[in-house]
């Protein structure tokens, strides 16, 4: 990692002090492999191995940590909070579409895509109910975020109402009233005429 940074490699004092230290405490002896730990990249920053003592460096881009995953796994914690990152991605879960799932399938294969938001149906089966499906809404900004789900859950209670209608057509009980919003009813044509685009834009 040296050669490819440039820089020497040598014994780094902080990473010395720190196998004493852990000698000391432990009893063990310093040796030859124990020594070799102690070499660092020149300007590399330490990172902290609060299991076996040898730490890990930090050096440009490279983030080197221990190969075992007992150690390497409390190792991160020292990393994470110097990390650079950017604005989270925020998630919403409306679970459990079951008869809704025509719309749910219209949102995650839409073609018309939305600028920072994210959707995804994911379905499953539920010993219960038969074949379901979740719709994961995503996005950056939460309050797009929060409206995009009411969206959503309101199309749905509107596949519910059509659902409602549907059954009534059957039964022979559908007003004309009715029978104009059924035949003008269809999960594309509702998605196409939500607010969705209005607030994230095409």
């Amino acid at each position: 990692m040296a050669k490819a940074f440039g820089v020497p490699l040598d014994t780094d004092p902080r990473a010395l002090a720190i196998l004493h230290k852990w000698v000391k405490t432990t009893g063990a002896e310093i040796n030859e492999a124990r020594l070799r730990m102690t070499r660092l990249p020149k300007g590399a920053d330490l990172i902290v191995n609060k299991v076996s003592g040898a730490p890990g460096f930090w050096i440009g881009n490279v983030i080197v940590m221990a190969g075992v995953p007992s150690i390497m796994q409390a190792m991160p914690d020292e990393v994470a909070p110097k990390l650079k990152t950017g604005v989270r991605m925020l998630s919403e879960t409306i679970a459990r579409m079951r008869a809704r799932a025509t719309l749910a399938c219209s949102l995650a294969r839409s073609r018309r895509p939305i600028r920072r938001l994210r959707i995804g149906g994911y379905p499953f089966f539920d010993p219960q109910n038969g074949p379901n499906m979740n719709v994961v809404l995503r996005a950056r900004d939460p309050q797009k975020l929060a409206f995009a789900k009411r969206a959503v859950e309101d199309m749905l209670e509107r596949v519910r109402r059509h659902k409602f209608a549907l059954s009534r057509r059957k039964q022979g009980f559908e007003s004309p009233r009715e029978r104009q919003r059924f035949q003008s009813f269809s999960p594309d044509a509702l998605l196409n005429s939500e607010g969705l685009w209005g607030v994230f834009g095409e």
